[in-house]
């Protein structure tokens, strides 16, 4: 049974990977309604890799503008110009990208590949750590690596898609600061 109560968003109901990638980078440190139209403004200009690789680093700045937290956009336009114009289809490569962390690329390949990688960001740390009744501090060693397990245990390794953004969403829209 899939829910019906997920938010409508431009990067959902797709599994391409650039545009889940342009996302996950445009939501880190900013919040939906922040982004919203960062995002629809950026893959107009910038539809697919190679465009963006190909655009220069002025360019993809202008598009940025207002967002903050320019390397996010330095290290975007350096990771697509690594791609040769092809998403890389593995969790290591996509770790591999310039910018790309364990939460973004367990994000991109769950939600673009449907690979059984858990989503730990700041909401499901707070769904988790709720829920579980867990108050190790989330930025300590220890918290990292009892939320990292928790999470990858509580996944649902066959729809991980839908569980890392229902998750995510539940805690960004019911389980908030």
């Amino acid at each position: 049974m899939v829910c019906g109560n997920k938010r409508e968003l431009p990067w959902r109901d797709t599994t391409d990977p650039y545009r889940i990638w342009i996302s996950e980078i445009i939501l880190q440190q900013t919040r939906v309604v922040q982004g919203y139209e960062y995002f629809l403004r950026f893959v107009r200009r910038f539809p697919d890799v190679s465009t963006l690789a190909s655009a220069s680093e002025d360019e993809v700045m202008k598009y940025w503008q207002g967002l903050g937290y320019y390397s996010r956009t330095r290290n975007l336009h350096a990771a697509a110009q690594s791609m040769k114009g092809v998403f890389p289809k593995t969790y290591q490569e996509v770790r591999a990208l310039k910018g790309v962390g364990d939460c973004t690329a367990a994000a991109i390949c769950s939600i673009a590949y449907n690979m059984p990688y858990a989503v730990v960001d700041g909401n499901v740390y707070r769904v988790l750590s709720r829920y579980f009744g867990i108050d190790t501090p989330i930025d300590s060693t220890e918290g990292k690596k009892t939320f990292a397990a928790l999470a990858d245990e509580v996944l649902d390794k066959s729809r991980p898609a839908v569980y890392n953004q229902a998750i995510m969403d539940f805690g960004a829209i019911q389980c908030m600061p």
